[in-house]
Parts: C-alpha cells; structure tokens; sequence
C-alpha cells in the first residue's frame, strides 16, 4: 500500500473522490492519499489528463512481472490516474519488438490484473519502443479526449530502433501528450543512456516543446518510496503544459 496514511483530505479537487477510491479499490487509498500530496507540491491539484501505462515486455523483463513488481507499478498509477482522469480506468500498452497488447485497467478489478494480460500474451520479445508510442497516439486520437495526456512509459533498457524512437517523440511533441520515462535497472546503466538523450533533446532544434521526462527507477522498483515515484510523475509535467499552451498545442 502507499505510504501515505492518516490523511483526512477527502480529495475535493479530483476527478473520484477518496470515497468512492474506498469504495472501489480500498487497496489503493493508500496510492491515491501520496499522489494528492505531489499533485499538490507540484501544483496540480484540480488538474484533468487522460493516463496511460506502457509496459516492456522485453525478455529480461520477466522477474519483474512475476515478482509483482508490474502489478504494484500499475496499481500506483491508477491511484495518481484517479485524481486527474474521472473514468477510473488507465489504457495500458504492452509492448516488446512489436505492441504485445492492449488493455485497460480499472479501479473494480484491478488485483492481478496485470499477470493475467501478461500471461495471454505469448513470446517476450525485443525492445522497440515507436511502435508503443504511436499506438498511445492512435488510442488518444481515437478516444476524442479533450484533456491532455500524461504517459507513463516503463522500460528497462534503450529501444532497437533509436531512430524511430527519437522520430516518434519529436513527431509526438505537437500533441497533447507528454512522455515521463521510468527505467528500471542501475541508475547510472548506460543502458538509459539513450533515455537520457531522449530527455534533453534540443528545443526547438528537435521538437517544438520538451515533452518527456525521465526518471532512473531503479533496481528494485518496489522498494523506491511512493512519494518519490509521485514526485517523479508530477514533476516535469506543469512545465509542459505551460509549454504546450504557449505553442497552442493545448488551449
């Protein structure tokens, strides 16, 4: 559980109230209760954005799906997804040398939810990560949100296709959406290297705003407290959207 306890706000500013969290997911109040405290550090309390989750599902991804760590990292996102987003569900994406699948996880149903899509899901594969991103641009076209979009994007290790990751997120920087990278593995891996590079692409020689964020999760994700991984989520995402709105990507 979230490591957040005691609290009597009553989450006057979000989309579901810690009530009906309560009444859904009693397991996640504890999520929801640390996640108010960054989006109100990070100045967003009352703010609304569509989220969503995409998951490596690369082979060396493995331990970390039967350890419960994809599981835990998912139920920590919806308890931050139901201050912003009032449908109480998280579109999450799969995905390895292609889109392994797509789902969505919700408040009524979460436990084990994710073990159960990960396991119908067959061969782990490589690491690719523009076709993930392009089916998060194509699922939030779809969706007609009018909100913008907060990414959640999970990996343990730099993407086959450099290039077309880069094309992706600079293509991507003229949507409402922005990218926060969480990478799990040593923090100083020159396997993040590229993320890294990702994070301080030049604007605007490269994109018209800076639209992702990175942050080293770490090892044993787990173990990373959850006002730190809140704090990590909510942090570069106001400066985006004053960035975005001085481009007029959003209104």
């Amino acid at each position: 559980m979230g490591d957040v306890q005691g609290s009597a706000a009553q989450g006057v500013d979000s989309a579901i109230s810690l009530e009906k969290v309560r009444q859904a997911a009693p397991g996640l109040v504890g999520f929801y209760e640390s996640a108010r405290v960054s989006l109100e550090k990070s100045g967003l309390a009352g703010q609304r954005a569509a989220v969503y989750l995409v998951l490596d599902r690369s082979g060396s991804m493995s331990g970390h799906y039967k350890d419960g760590t994809m599981q835990h990292l998912a139920e920590q996102v919806l308890g931050l997804s139901a201050h912003v987003d009032d449908d109480g569900t998280v579109p999450v994406v799969f995905f390895s040398t292609e889109v392994d699948g797509i789902a969505e996880i919700g408040l009524g149903g979460h436990e084990g939810r994710i073990n159960d899509l990960h396991k119908g899901l067959g061969h782990m594969g490589r690491t690719n990560y523009h076709l993930a991103m392009q089916a998060v641009i194509d699922h939030y076209t779809a969706s007609g949100a009018v909100h913008p979009a907060l990414v959640v994007f999970q990996t343990d290790g730099g993407p086959s296709s450099r290039s077309a990751a880069e094309q992706a997120l600079c293509a991507a920087a003229r949507l409402p959406l922005f990218w926060q990278f969480l990478g799990f593995g040593p923090p100083d891996s020159k396997q993040f290297n590229f993320l890294r590079r990702l994070d301080d692409l030049p604007v605007p020689g490269k994109r018209i705003v800076d639209n992702a964020g990175f942050f080293p999760v770490g090892e044993t994700p787990r173990a990373v407290p959850d006002s730190v991984l809140y704090d990590a989520l909510t942090g570069e995402f106001p400066a985006w959207l004053s960035a975005a709105r001085a481009a007029r990507i959003l209104p």
